[in-house]
């Protein structure tokens, strides 16, 4: 792990090293070295210990030129030991599933303004450090004269800027890219150390500024696929000169259930931070009056500056002021609870044509529908180049569905042009009898079913019915647990899932693994969550001490159970059949005895244990009868 000091431009990093082997030796001389395209710009050696193989350093007063290479990603860290092991790897920029997103208002200006006016901006770093952005202005009172990124000023009038964006604005937009960052520019972007800043005609200095900030990842997967909508008080109607603003990431899946975040800043006081966000439908391009409640829906109520929701029932005419772009999204506040920011949506969907969704009698995976519940045109797909190709079918980018390889406890997804399939993990339930069902993977408790049936019979869905789960768009029903599929990650067996029956909630909690008391623990699978010690070897007379412990009836033999009375010869890798010992099975306890041999001058058979004369099987045959098998192994 490496990261710059805050102020100078000292390269910080640690290495933690496991498997290392000094021999007897206390200190295991190392050497690091950082190179360029081969070539070693940095060097060190250094001695670490034997039983704490970490190792931290400081490499100091890079320079320009390799502040530039490291955020290219062009730097390569070595670490060879005496031995010639030798690792290496590239040092990248750190990654992330959070986005990098600044929200611009007037009231974040340096002199801040009311214009009603609003900036958006998504941001992306990849890994050749290359800086990719793109912002939506809106609502500016004069016509936007300039477009930077910069840090915070040391004062008010002195600002620092750092890349100038103007030239890839147009109507309104801005996108490109900033390929010259270093990695101090990389650093504080990390480190919510930089804005961006608007100017425009009335406000030289800037009446829009924003503070680039990562919002952690939550599974909306709108937020990887479009852009976020600007939410402005010009936009209200009628229209308001605020200091507030916005951005609202909104989505329709296959269900016909509404999705959305909403980022807000620039309110102000704190009084003024009680929220009220409302989804509003246009008959015409106009606001819809108080009088026609069927019209709007409640969204959430929420303190400070973000929101986050699913809506379930939208009622058809909503949907289709959605699939028209006639609906927008509004925030409103204390002093203005008409609305204050609000954006224009657009979502095209066929819902109100009768929309997409589960019943209990459908299969709990279904995702046959493109994801915004919509069939795209076999052309376009084709054209597509993050389309994926599976089981004779094109597939969309983002789109989920059962396998026709396993329709019921598998679900696949495309992840350009990628396809992966994850089984249905079902976790254990906590009843007695768990009773599995045709239309489900995962058994349930009988009460579960009882229920199930009561509900399959009145064909309603009922608020506490079931729970929507966001990773994978999917029904759950009430009391289910399960591993979550969380695209583009898949199968996460370390938490689990239950759909709470009184409110209709998905709560997920992490698996607690088990304390472990061997000293190398380890996966036995690389799927699972936890590790567990390494399951011992066992000798053969450990196997037959296991074995007579094993109960009453049938005995287990290796992988095999033989019944009551059975007698065989062991077969014991890598000797193969052990022809001069029999087992036997005695009331589900397995004993096993060597066949004692008699002196004899007689010839012997390669496929017999003891050498045999003439005449003397029957005698043999008779003498072990007589004898009792015995416990264990005997050679």
């Amino acid at each position: 792990m490496l990261t710059l000091s805050d102020v100078d431009d000292n390269l910080h990093f640690i290495l933690m090293f496991r498997g290392l082997r000094g021999g007897v030796r206390d200190q295991i001389p190392i050497l690091v070295q950082i190179l360029h395209q081969d070539h070693v710009i940095r060097e060190l050696s250094a001695n670490i210990s034997a039983q704490e193989q970490d190792f931290a350093e400081v490499l100091p007063d890079l320079s320009s030129r390799e502040m530039l290479w490291l955020a290219q990603g062009q730097l390569e860290i070595a670490v060879q030991t005496e031995g010639r092991q030798r690792l290496s790897g590239i040092i990248t920029v750190r990654k992330s599933c959070d986005t990098l997103q600044s929200v611009l208002s007037g009231g974040d200006a340096l002199n801040p303004t009311k214009t009603g006016a609003v900036g958006s901006a998504t941001l992306t770093v990849h890994e050749n450090g290359t800086l990719e952005y793109q912002i939506q202005i809106a609502g500016t009172m004069s016509a936007v004269t300039g477009v930077t990124l910069e840090t915070k000023p040391r004062r008010r009038t002195k600002r620092n800027i750092l890349h100038d964006m103007g030239k890839d604005c147009h109507d309104g937009k801005a996108w490109g890219f900033w390929t010259e960052a270093n990695a101090r520019d990389l650093h504080m972007l990390l480190q919510s150390e930089l804005f961006l800043n608007i100017a425009t005609k009335d406000y030289q200095e800037g009446e829009l500024r924003g503070q680039i900030i990562p919002l952690p990842y939550s599974g909306l997967w709108a937020r990887n696929e479009q852009l976020p909508v600007p939410l402005a008080g010009q936009f209200v109607s009628p229209p308001l000169r605020t200091g507030s603003a916005g951005h609202a990431w909104v989505s329709l899946d296959e269900h016909c259930h509404l999705h959305y975040q909403i980022v807000v800043t620039g309110l102000g006081k704190a009084e003024d931070a009680a929220l009220n966000a409302h989804l509003h439908g246009f008959a015409e391009l106009g606001e819809v009056g108080e009088s026609s409640p069927g019209h709007k829906r409640v969204l959430k109520g929420f303190y400070g500056s973000e929101a986050q929701g699913s809506v379930k029932d939208l009622d058809l005419e909503l949907l289709g002021h959605l699939s028209r772009g006639t609906a927008f999204i509004q925030v409103s506040t204390k002093l203005n609870p008409r609305g204050e920011i609000r954006g224009q949506v657009h979502i095209p969907n066929s819902c109100e044509s009768g929309g997409v969704s589960l019943t209990p009698e459908e299969p709990e995976y279904e995702y046959e529908l493109h994801e915004e519940g919509q069939k795209r045109d076999p052309e376009d797909l084709r054209k597509d180049p993050r389309a994926c190709y599976f089981e004779g079918q094109l597939r969309p980018h983002g789109a989920r569905w059962a396998p026709d390889y396993d329709r019921k406890c598998s679900v696949c997804s495309c992840q350009k042009r990628t396809v992966i399939c994850d089984p249905i993990v079902c976790p254990p339930l906590n009843c007695s009898q768990p009773v599995h069902l045709s239309d489900q993977c995962c058994p349930v408790c009988e009460e579960k079913k009882e229920m199930r049936e009561v509900k399959k019979h009145q064909q309603t869905r009922t608020p506490n019915e079931g729970c929507y789960f966001d990773g994978d768009r999917s029904w759950k029903a009430a009391g289910t647990r399960w591993h979550p599929v969380v695209p583009p990650f898949g199968l996460i067996k370390c938490a689990i899932c239950t759909c709470k029956e009184t409110t209709g909630e998905v709560h997920c909690e992490k698996v607690t693994c088990p304390r472990l008391t061997c000293s190398n623990p380890v996966r036995a699978s690389p799927s699972d969550c936890c590790k567990q010690c390494p399951v011992k070897e066992h000798s053969p007379l450990e196997l037959a001490d296991s074995m007579q412990s094993d109960g009453s009836g049938s005995c287990k033999f290796g992988r095999h159970w033989y019944p009551n009375n059975e007698r065989w010869h062991p077969t014991v890798p890598p000797f193969g059949e052990m022809k001069c010992v029999t087992c036997s099975c005695v009331d589900g306890i397995t004993q096993c005895r060597r066949q004692e041999c008699t002196m004899a001058s007689c010839s012997t058979k390669p496929d017999k244990c003891c050498t045999k004369c003439k005449d003397s099987s029957s005698d043999e045959d008779e003498k072990a009868k007589s004898e009792e098998p015995r416990t264990g192994w005997s050679f």
